[in-house]
């Protein structure tokens, strides 16, 4: 393929869908030829202004309009599977917004639909592309925090329940609240820089006191589809799990759309090694003074700031994408990594609702 343009369909108009048209649209290689949505009006907008020349309404619509060869996928979570699933039986490519899928079962499905057709599945996993996540993965390979033991990964909110009312808080569109949301991209940057260890078990607990009560909303509101006003708060508002992982380490999950805390949208995550630590601390998206390493200088505590970029995101996921169709070399992208984050998640959520400690399958 790398002889001709990638012929993409992006299906959804809300700020995953707009984020990718805006990423497809700035390569040169990629020719974005189709876009869904069931906003007339933002469709006809973002048609006009990206020059798509074909414009749906119904995502079943594009995935059937001939000639593409790649779906990208920002729909609220309820369309991942069914989408994906109908895009790799026409032999088409996909890549979807995160999570993977509501459960996993919907996951295995796509995984397996990617492998069959012999295509390749990639999810969006946009914050392991900032620079100061890339910059201590860079640190953590050349064996600079040694052996990895514990690590603790944070997304926390003051007031950031997406959308009150709509598809978010939703429990069949969405599949859960902030733990399926924000902490699958913190489950996702820990696995990520620990190298994928397996997690054996998970022990989690899940709480919904100000979201039932109307407390909590984002002021940023996402605008809800037609189908979707109304919805009752019928998820977590915040989620904690204790992860053990093989080999003996561990890892701490906190994630929240709402508490009652210091005002801010804050994530980072902080590893413990042998020979040393290290920290990202993200308040409100910034990109700069994020990262800190923890060493000894002749036995002397120290404290190392890496200057770091901010990253290119979304734009770094779409790339990779790209080059990854055009490489011809799918086999080893059949969304297996968005799977094991599904799984784990799963698992929190079904630990919470026993109240017990959960062992992942083998």
């Amino acid at each position: 393929m790398n002889d001709q343009k990638l012929r993409v369909g992006v299906v959804g108009l809300g700020f995953a869908g707009r984020t990718a048209l805006e990423a497809f649209a700035e390569l040169p290689d990629v020719e974005v030829v189709a876009l869904a949505g069931l906003e007339k009006d933002i469709l006809a907008e973002l048609g006009e202004k990206f020059g798509v020349p074909q414009l749906f309404e119904k995502w079943e619509d594009l995935v059937e309009f001939p000639g593409l060869d790649a779906v990208s996928i920002g729909t609220p979570t309820q369309l991942h599977a069914p989408i994906a699933l109908a895009a790799l039986d026409k032999g088409l490519h996909v890549l979807c917004e995160k999570p993977l899928a509501r459960t996993v079962a919907e996951g295995q499905a796509m995984v397996e639909a990617a492998k069959k057709a012999g295509k390749v599945l990639k999810v969006v996993f946009n914050h392991r592309e900032r620079g100061d996540v890339a910059a201590l993965k860079h640190q953590i390979d050349e064996g600079q925090l040694g052996r990895i033991y514990y690590a603790k990964a944070h997304w926390m909110r003051r007031n950031g329940i997406p959308g009150m009312g709509g598809w978010f808080t939703n429990r069949e569109l969405s599949g859960g609240g902030p733990l399926i949301d924000l902490g699958v991209h913190i489950l996702d940057l820990a696995l990520h820089l620990l190298n994928e260890p397996k997690v054996t078990t998970v022990s989690a607990n899940t709480f919904a006191e100000l979201g039932p009560r109307g407390r909590g909303s984002s002021s940023s509101v996402i605008r809800p589809t037609v189908d979707t006003l109304g919805s009752k708060f019928e998820v977590e508002d915040l989620a904690t799990a204790y992860l053990r992982l093989e080999g003996g380490g561990a890892l701490q999950l906190e994630t929240s759309w709402a508490t009652y805390r210091a005002p801010g949208d804050n994530f980072g995550i902080e590893l413990f090694g042998t020979e040393g630590g290290a920290k990202i601390e993200v308040q409100n998206y910034t990109s700069t003074d994020t990262l800190r390493i923890f060493t000894d200088v002749a036995g002397v505590p120290a404290e190392v700031r890496p200057a770091t970029g901010a990253g290119l995101g979304h734009r770094a996921v779409v790339s990779e994408f790209v080059a990854i169709v055009q490489s011809g070399d799918w086999s080893a992208h059949i969304g297996s990594e968005a799977l094991v984050r599904t799984q784990v998640i799963d698992a929190c959520y079904a630990s919470a609702q026993a109240g017990r400690e959960v062992v992942l399958d083998a």
